[in-house]
């Protein structure tokens, strides 16, 4: 259970981080709530993980998931260029994730 948490606050991380982007500096309110939102419950689920796993490995799952997902809505919406290297970074980032679950 804590693994799925983790891999949900980790969605909820790219969330955030895109509404902060879209918030223009906290300055518009509907992407400051979802901001503001999508952090606690990102948080949250993050420290709910920690009772169980390993922090250093959560952490960095965490912020994978979240980077992950950040830069795919990005790209998929145009606000990012899609490139082979980026998606072969993307790909080490998963690779990496994938090497922490298993050597755990």
């Amino acid at each position: 259970m804590s693994w799925l948490v983790l891999l949900v606050s980790g969605a909820f991380e790219a969330v955030w981080a895109t509404a902060l982007g879209r918030s223009h500096g906290l300055t518009r309110l509907g992407p400051t709530l979802i901001f503001f939102g999508a952090l606690v419950i990102s948080m949250g689920g993050l420290a709910y993980a920690m009772r169980e796993l390993p922090t250093g490995t959560s952490y960095a799952v965490w912020v994978a998931v979240g980077a992950i997902g950040t830069v795919a809505y990005a790209m998929a919406t145009g606000a990012e260029t899609v490139s082979t290297v980026k998606i072969l970074c993307v790909a080490a980032i998963i690779a990496g994730v994938i090497g922490l679950k298993l050597a755990g």
